[in-house]
């Protein structure tokens, strides 16, 4: 189930190459927002292609549990003069050990329930966090501010920030991570045998449940690492993460279950073409309506090919 192929030139990667030459050439200052905004995308959306490929659960929590580590992300900063960049490692630890307990006491029981029931227990979690959140903090947006994440440079007259490379960076950095993981490691080549084959790997011996359980919470540190990157530009509130989830689950669509590599250049696409849609005059709103067209044409050309095949 699990699509563990390597970047390599192929006509997708290669198409992929060729529309960013285009958009360099054409809109050269987009594509630099477009590569940050991809690389946040892609970023958010690698652990929920995580869980989907391995776990095989729809969480539509997701975005609900990034708006949880920016609160979190947040109480570092105000009450322990934590620093956003700092707070990862103890974010990533937090939703690890959040996970486990998740899982345990609610995930676990709905694996083999179907999928409708999977909707409807990560549906009524996303409520409860929501509704947690506004007890405990209200519904008032929260901000941080950091010097270094207002830093910019000027490129022919357009200011342009510096801080939100790191998106891209960091995006890369857990996919080679995570690529590594799953090839380099026992526990990672018993997770790739769990998301090809469930039953084979039970019979040779492999502890499912105790994969699943790891997989899950490592998607979740994830999470908590994208929270920790976007506190000092992101505005805070209780549905912060919520377009997150749509556009994970877009981008996990359009990439194949399970291919990371395709969520990184799904993310970049998206975000690229929604840069380029917004910097034309009379246009901007159009962003999202492109995202999803996007997305559907995918969908319904990747049909259309199984249906020839």
């Amino acid at each position: 189930m699990l699509n563990f192929l390597n970047f390599r030139l192929n006509k997708t990667f290669l198409i992929f190459l060729v529309f960013l030459v285009v958009i360099a050439i054409w809109k050269p200052i987009p594509l630099i927002y477009g590569l940050q905004r991809g690389g946040l995308y892609s970023l958010i959306g690698l652990p929920l292609a995580l869980i989907l490929g391995i776990v095989g659960i729809l969480n539509l929590a997701h975005g609900d549990f990034l708006t949880l580590g920016l609160y979190i992300g947040y109480i570092f900063f105000t009450q322990l003069g934590l620093d956003p960049l700092i707070s990862v490692f103890p974010l990533f630890i937090l939703m690890f050990l959040l996970a486990i307990g998740i899982y345990q006491i609610s995930i676990k029981y709905v694996l083999k329930a179907g999928e409708l029931n999977q909707l409807l227990l990560t549906f009524g979690i996303s409520m409860v966090i929501i509704e947690l959140i506004k007890i405990i903090w209200t519904t008032r947006p929260r901000n941080i501010y950091t010097p270094y994440a207002s830093s910019s440079i000027t490129i022919a007259n357009f200011s342009i920030g510096i801080y939100e490379f790191i998106y891209p960076i960091v995006a890369i950095g857990v996919l080679v991570f995570l690529q590594l993981f799953l090839k380099k490691t026992l526990l990672g080549q018993a997770t790739r045998a769990v998301g090809q084959n469930p039953k084979g790997a039970e019979i040779v011996g492999i502890d499912t449940n105790k994969v699943y359980l790891i997989v899950f919470a490592i998607a979740f540190g994830i999470i908590g690492i994208a929270a920790g990157i976007m506190l000092p530009r992101t505005s805070i509130f209780p549905l912060s993460g919520n377009a997150y989830t749509l556009k994970a689950f877009a981008l996990a669509a359009m990439a194949g279950l399970g291919n990371l590599n395709g969520i990184l250049i799904g993310g970049i696409t998206l975000g690229v073409v929604e840069a380029v849609v917004q910097s034309i005059p009379g246009y901007s709103g159009w962003s999202d309506l492109v995202f999803f067209g996007v997305l559907i044409i995918v969908i319904l050309i990747r049909a259309y090919r199984g249906s020839e095949s």
